[in-house]
């Protein structure tokens, strides 16, 4: 029997509705193995590059395209997105739903590499988001990137914060969910930050720069 939470949290995640091609790369992500951010997490993505104005967006971890599909449609119209992602055949599908959505290659700058090697050769306050779903043991590394690359009053939003219900439960202790529970406490104590957990999705942890 579902429990009023449950039900509740269905229905905030079902509210948010994808269209045909979100859809399609979704398909594409789970069959490839890179599962995509839930509806209602890439809808938060969204309405945050929109509020923000966004115009220069990093994106760690491509996957085959859906939170890049909800960055980029939140963006300014002259904005660009940066994604990093170790896979190729992950970004080539990516770009395929960004073609099948309408953005140009103009928009969309996809670097083949590990994030950690890529994020140090971006520019320091370059950037208005960061958004990471990657390795989840290394959150905490991004983040430190994250805080460089963003300007004051900039985002960075992390997927998984609740990691399947197991982050809230303290007898799960695998190395990710121990790594998640850091990256929360990192984030509650850095006075640079203004933090919210957003529980849609699988969680959407984003905190705003407020100093450098």
């Amino acid at each position: 029997m579902t429990s009023p939470v449950e039900a509740t949290l269905a229905y905030a995640e079902q509210f948010h509705l994808e269209d045909e091609v979100a859809h399609a790369a979704r398909q594409r992500g789970l069959e490839m193995g890179a599962v995509p951010i839930l509806p209602g997490g890439g809808a938060a993505l969204c309405f945050l590059a929109t509020a923000l104005n966004a115009k220069a967006v990093v994106e760690i971890g491509t996957g085959c395209g859906v939170s890049g599909l909800n960055l980029l449609r939140g963006m300014r119209p002259d904005g660009t997105l940066t994604s990093v992602d170790v896979e190729p055949e992950h970004q080539r599908l990516a770009r395929q739903a960004f073609a099948d959505a309408g953005f140009s290659g103009g928009r969309v700058r996809l670097i083949i590499g590990r994030a950690l090697d890529v994020l140090p050769r971006l520019s320091d306050g370059g950037y208005d988001m960061v958004f990471a779903d990657g390795a989840k043991q290394e959150y905490s590394d991004y983040l430190a990137e994250a805080i460089r690359l963003l300007r004051v009053g900039g985002i960075v939003a992390f997927d998984n914060a609740l990691w399947h219900d197991r982050v809230a439960d303290p007898a799960q202790r695998d190395p990710d969910t121990v790594a998640l529970r850091e990256l929360g406490k990192l984030v509650q104590g850095d006075d640079r930050l203004r933090p919210l957990m957003v529980p849609l999705g699988d969680g959407l942890l984003a905190a705003i720069k407020l100093a450098d």
